[in-house]
């Protein structure tokens, strides 16, 4: 992959397109926008592009297109033509789409190919596909009796895969731009990667059991009934060993990227345990959040521990 010179038309152009993708994000999430000031300033910028590119995908197949209008097959036909532009601006370093621009200079720049954009797009594609109507109906909240799509263990590795932990290894190829680790680091941090990404999603999954039963008819976490408080307690049990793995890793990322996963790292720990705390009744009728307060103590902790790690 060649890098294109830049020209002030280009320079301009770029700017504004990681302009784009910075109001994405300031509109879609305060936490992950908290998490992302805390990244040295040669990462910033390219996370951010990232999950803008990631969070317009995710809109478009999370009612976006669906509260339009479109039909099942107009909603497909709109996330392909979003996955080809991407695709398109990866190999010539240009889209007319601003978020998509800001998405391939970061991909061209950090070495992110087919092999993560099209897991990523392949579970997006997954959340177009109906649920069966002769199949398990949503819970009985508010008369939910709308089927629900469920996903069985290999369906959602799969789509976990896509979604979430190759959005994890492609922030580690920016972490690692221009540094130099070996074939053993990079699979450690790989793993580390993985593992946080699948918790950060599977932590999601519970938090938003509602909207995906009741608005969006999807069970992530079960093959379409309604989550009981075993296979609760089991999944936020696999979250924390996946929020462990994941904490091994962290000491080898570059120390400009550690504050930020730490934080974002403490930040699930904390909704993990609200989540924890709350019966599936009650997550099923509203999300778990963590209060301002908290979020701010945390980063604060993870700020101190940056400045100990600076002075050793």
């Amino acid at each position: 992959m060649t890098l294109r010179s830049s020209t002030p038309t280009d320079e301009l152009y770029t700017r504004t397109a990681e302009d784009a993708a910075r109001a994405v994000i300031a509109s879609y999430s305060t936490s992950f926008g908290l998490a992302v000031r805390l990244l040295g300033v040669r990462n910033r910028h390219h996370i951010r592009n990232i999950y803008a590119l990631v969070r317009i995908a995710d809109e478009i197949v999370d009612g976006l297109a669906s509260e339009a209008g479109l039909a099942a097959a107009e909603q497909r036909e709109m996330l392909g033509g979003f996955a080809s532009a991407t695709r398109a601006a990866l190999s010539s370093g240009i889209s007319d789409n601003l978020v998509v621009h800001a998405f391939a200079r970061t991909a061209r720049a950090a070495g992110i190919g087919a092999e993560l954009i099209d897991p990523f797009f392949a579970s997006m594609d997954a959340d177009l596909d109906p649920a069966d109507p002769g199949g398990p109906s949503g819970p009985e909240v508010e008369g939910g009796t709308s089927p629900v799509r469920g996903f069985d263990s290999q369906a959602h590795d799969e789509y976990v895969y896509g979604s979430a932990e190759v959005v994890g290894l492609m922030c580690l190829k920016v972490f690692l731009i221009d540094l130099d680790r070996t074939p053993a680091e990079v699979a450690r941090l790989e793993h580390g990667a993985r593992q946080l990404g699948a918790a950060f999603q599977n932590v999601n999954f519970l938090r938003d059991l509602a909207d995906d039963d009741q608005r969006l008819g999807r069970s992530y976490l079960t093959p379409g009934h309604r989550l009981t408080e075993a296979e609760k307690a089991e999944w936020v049990d696999t979250i924390r060993q996946q929020l462990a793995a994941a904490q091994v890793a962290i000491t080898e990322l570059p120390k400009d990227a550690r504050t930020a996963v730490r934080c974002a790292c403490a930040l699930f720990t904390a909704l993990t345990d609200r989540i924890a705390a709350t019966p599936v009744a009650g997550l099923y009728r509203q999300r778990v959040r963590v209060p301002n307060a908290v979020k701010a103590r945390l980063t604060a902790h993870a700020l101190i521990n940056a400045a100990r790690e600076g002075r050793s």
